[in-house]
């Protein structure tokens, strides 16, 4: 005998009150397995893919990852210090951009930059804090990432953690299934596969979208001579899951420093922003259809709201599953609308047998 609708939405209240609890309090312990867990979802499909061409799961799994190795290695020689260097050096750079923006518009609208202007105490002001708080702040951050024990978490435990899943996802999925409770088991798949392919096309499809368009800016920029080319392009392709964010924050970025740097050689400056430009044609008629699709389901401010919301009560934790527990709210939304639609309270005393009557 099932039990009562009522006795049902008390366990399932109390399992996602738990879940809850859970991430709050172990946030900082589950980081690594949060990490290892996104890590495995992402590249199942490429598992999947190698075990039709003919290799073991096993095999498969030991493909992936030395070729993942190889990446990072490559990565960590060639880019990543770089990025750090220019990182450091834009915030040092900022206060000199900004006193030649104040001698620009000293000569170009005096009456705006006198002694006692608004203007002129406010771009002082932004250059002195930048100078004395972005440089600490950024030293603090990568002091803190490269801590011992942040390596061992991220560099040995998010890997192991990852290649053990990867290698047992499916048998996973299969015990999960297993489990779930047999009358609503049909409609659990059902909510899953809606979730799991919001989430393939946005994390996956997104994802790739961030990696393409951040190279495309960080190598267009560099070739074209800006300084701090490689982090303004990797910050724009960051953020660019964002609609248009990316391109604004990056490109009003990149055109500001080519205003200073290429003054009066206006093919440069306009070259720096035919690269946004054309950046964002790349990504809206091309890269998004193809890899995003449209049929995702989340509007960029439902976005910001869980990411708002999930970094502010779970921290940096909360960050990483914002993402999926949004797309995963989104599909149960759906789904109680569908099933709203379809009941008497919707329908009202006039429906009889059936929502088309």
């Amino acid at each position: 005998m099932a039990l009562a609708i009522k006795t049902q939405m008390y366990v399932w209240g109390a399992f996602g009150a738990l879940s809850f609890v859970l991430l709050w309090l172990l946030g900082d312990v589950l980081l690594p397995f949060v990490l290892g867990g996104a890590v495995a979802y992402c590249l199942d499909p490429i598992a999947d893919a190698l075990e039709r061409l003919g290799l073991s799961r096993v095999l498969a799994t030991v493909v992936i990852t030395l070729f993942a190795i190889l990446i990072f290695v490559v990565l960590a020689l060639a880019v990543v210090p770089t990025l750090i260097q220019q990182s450091v050096q834009l915030f040092n750079t900022a206060p000199e951009l900004a006193r030649n923006l104040q001698n620009f518009l000293t000569e170009r609208v005096p009456m705006i930059m006198d002694e006692g202007s608004i203007v002129r105490q406010s771009l002082q002001s932004v250059a002195d804090t930048i100078k004395s708080q972005g440089a600490e702040l950024l030293n603090s951050v990568l002091t803190s990432a490269l801590s011992l024990l942040n390596v061992v978490l991220l560099f040995f435990i998010v890997p192991v953690v990852a290649f053990y899943l990867l290698m047992d996802w499916d048998r996973m999925v299969g015990r999960i299934d297993e489990l779930l409770p047999r009358d609503h088991a049909p409609t659990i798949r059902r909510l899953a596969k809606d979730v799991d392919r919001t989430l393939a096309s946005f994390i996956r499809g997104q994802g790739t979208v961030m990696t393409i368009l951040g190279v495309y800016y960080a190598g267009a920029l560099m070739l074209a001579g800006l300084q701090f080319g490689l982090v303004i392009g990797a910050v724009a392709g960051l953020v660019s899951f964002i609609p248009y964010v990316g391109a604004i924050l990056g490109g009003g970025l990149a055109i500001g420093i080519a205003l200073f740097q290429f003054w009066g050689d206006w093919v440069m400056i306009g070259i720096i922003g035919a690269i946004f430009f054309s950046g964002q044609i790349l990504e809206g008629n091309i890269l998004t259809p193809k890899l995003v699709g449209s049929s995702v389901g989340l509007h960029p401010v439902w976005l910001l709201l869980a990411l708002s919301v999930f970094g502010s009560v779970f921290g940096f934790i909360g960050l990483l599953v914002a993402v999926p527990v949004a797309a995963a709210l989104g599909v149960f939304a759906r789904f109680a609308v569908e099933q709203y639609k379809t009941g008497r309270l919707y329908h009202g005393l006039s429906w009889r047998d059936g929502p088309g009557d």
